[in-house]
Order: C-alpha cells, then structure tokens, then sequence
C-alpha cells in the first residue's frame, strides 16, 4: 500500500490550522505514537503535550524543516488498515507551513511526515520479512532432519548387510567346524570301544569331552548367528518400508518450501518497494 502525502487542514481545539497529512498502511496505533512523540522530542528539551488526542509541542527541533524550533500541533487517527497522522508546522506566530507563504519548507515538511511514515511501514515490514524467513528456516530444518533420518536409515540398512554377510560366514566357518568335530567324535568313540581300561582310555574319553564341548559351542554359534540374522533382516525389512514414507514426507516438505520461498519473496519484494517510495 502506498504512503500518501496530502495537503490538508488539522482542526486543534476550536481552530483550523493549515496541515499536511499521511496514511501509514498496517502500522500498530500504540507503537506509532510512541514513535511520532519520540521523534517529536527529539534533541529537544521539550515535551509532547496530549489533549484530547490533541498534540502539540512547542520548540520542537526539527532540523528537516527548519534551522530554528518550531511549534508542532498533530493528530493521529486509526483506520481501517492505515493510520492518519495530520500535523501543522508553526515556524513563528501565527505562520504555518502552506503552499503559500512559506511555500520552501513546505516540501520538506512533506518529506519529513513522508520518511516517518516510511520507518514505520519499514519496521512492520521488516517484521513480516523476519517472520516469513523463519518460518522457511523452520521448514528447511524438518527438511534437513528427514534427509538424516533416511541418510541413518541407508547407514542402518548397509551395516546390517554387512552384519548378515558376517554371520552367514560364521555359520559357514561353525559348519566347517561341527562337520569335523562330529566326524572326529565318530572315530575317537570307535576307538574307545576297542581299548581297555587304562590310562590311555581315560586320556581317550577326556579328549573325547574336548570335541563334545567344540562341537555344542559351535551349535550355539550358528544358533546365534542365525537368530541373529533374521532379527537383522526383519529390522532392514522395516527399515526399507520407511524410506518411501520419509521421500513421501520429504516431496511434501519441499513443496511447503517451494511455496513459502515464493511467500517471503512477496515480502522482500514489498520491503524493496517502500524503501523505494
């Protein structure tokens, strides 16, 4: 929305002074008053002094408008979506800043209500801008953190191929090793039936409890090894069906992206335009 300057008339109490008006597009009422005040008093000693939504200030330095102080009587209303802000500049008794007596610091007058304006519509902007940059930061992190979560996933689902490809190569080494264990345990029996008691046949039999401990304990390992193989392979089996949930969520985030860069575009474009007035 533009900021318009206009000439206009302020009626103050029971007289009409000349003025010059402006609309302020979506500023706050409070914040713009406290604003308006401030720049009033500004490197002046004197202060604002509000009657009946009347406002005036005498030896006001505005520097903008004139090398000497001048009187300030002001009035500031709310509108639909604007802010009116009408004031009347005296330079000396009885002489206010027109088109025609004082018909040079008339457009700095103008200038000076007009760069107010435009602050203030800058600052709310500004704010817009800022809020509509984080939004698309928040955005870009639930994007960021979908992309770790499926790249955690990859990583789970590669460590368990190697996890499996390891226990699929104990069992081959164990069977190795239960196939030559039982044949050994064939033979030693088959020579223990043939030897009498003695302390080589208790040396047979201890031996003989040797090969029936390595042959359980490589039982045990290809047990292990294929339990923990098919706790493996149902863990990548759920992990696989998450990956296109996570590429569905992350399409989906990518469009609010998409989308919310083309909003915070509009905002840039709005602050760049009024920056510009």
């Amino acid at each position: 929305m533009p900021v318009s300057v206009t000439e206009d008339s302020l009626k103050f109490g029971k007289t009409t002074l000349p003025g010059i008006s402006i609309t302020i597009p979506e500023v706050n009422y409070e914040n713009t008053l406290k604003a308006w005040i401030k720049n009033l008093e500004s490197g002046s000693k004197s202060k604002v002094v509000t009657e009946n939504n009347e406002m005036s200030i005498f030896g006001a330095k505005i520097k903008e408008i004139s090398s000497n102080p001048v009187n300030v009587y002001s009035k500031m209303i709310k509108l639909d979506s604007t802010l009116k802000l009408t004031a009347s500049f005296e330079l000396k008794k009885d002489q206010y800043v027109d088109r025609t007596g004082t018909a040079a610091e008339f457009p700095k007058a103008e200038d000076y209500l007009k760069q107010f304006a435009k602050n203030q519509y800058i600052d709310v902007v500004k704010t817009q801008v800022d809020s509509e940059d984080k939004k698309l930061r928040d955005i870009e992190k639930e994007l960021s953190s979908l992309e770790k979560e499926k790249n955690r996933m990859q990583k789970s689902i590669s460590s368990n191929n190697t996890t499996i490809a390891n226990e699929k190569e104990n069992i081959t080494v164990q069977n190795n090793e239960l196939t030559t264990v039982t044949a050994a345990i064939v033979e030693h029996n088959r020579q223990l039936d043939t030897m009498s008691t003695g302390p080589a046949k208790e040396e047979k039999i201890k031996y003989l409890k040797d090969l029936d401990k390595r042959k359980k304990k490589a039982q045990n390992s290809i047990e292990s090894s294929e339990n923990k193989i098919n706790k493996t392979k149902n863990d990548t089996d759920k992990t696989n069906a998450e990956i296109p949930k996570n590429e569905k969520m992350q399409e989906q985030v990518n469009e609010r992206i998409q989308n919310q860069q083309g909003v915070l575009q509009k905002f840039t474009d709005k602050l760049k335009k009024i920056k510009s007035y």
